[in-house]
């Protein structure tokens, strides 16, 4: 379809369907950690471009991340999936990289504005939210929101979150 579109479209509309990722509706079974969820049918999702901190590994907020995005996303709850064709669409661990939406919340973007995650954008790529997964965290980091109120947090958009408990 996209082929058709930007054969028998202008220009600008052929530029749009390329950057425009896929959406697929989807039920919550469970919230795995800070930034995985997993799915009715039993698909794991991670959602795409951040990062929160790990659950027992001595790392601060992990737990605090885990319920921040169990607050968002109820059992049974409708959600929307995107995928980003910038992006991988699957992990090496198999798991679906999304951005997930409730109603008109962008997830992915909430949970690093209220500073339960950062924006991690692997190997350096960016997707179509980076800049507002960029200015949710200077905002959480300035508003010293969630992690960054709570802990020592070492922190690049390259690589992974990593949190200590404040001294």
């Amino acid at each position: 379809m996209v082929v058709a579109l930007c054969v028998t479209a202008p220009l600008t509309a052929c530029a749009e369907a390329e950057t425009m990722g896929s959406e697929d509706a989807a039920i919550v079974q469970r919230v795995a950690d800070g930034d995985s969820i997993v799915l009715e049918g039993g698909a794991r999702v991670r959602l795409l471009q951040i990062d929160a901190p790990e659950l027992g590994e001595g790392e601060c907020y992990g737990k605090d991340a885990l319920e921040e995005l169990e607050r968002m996303l109820q059992p049974k709850g409708a959600i929307v999936l995107e995928s980003d064709p910038r992006l991988d669409r699957v992990d090496r661990f198999q798991r679906l990289l999304r951005y997930v939406r409730v109603d008109d919340t962008n997830v992915n973007v909430e949970l690093v504005r209220r500073g339960a995650a950062t924006p991690y954008f692997r190997r350096g790529v960016r997707g179509r939210h980076a800049g507002a997964l960029l200015d949710a965290a200077d905002e959480a980091r300035d508003e010293r929101r969630g992690m960054w109120g709570s802990c020592r947090v070492s922190w690049s958009s390259n690589r992974q979150v990593e949190t200590r408990p404040a001294r």
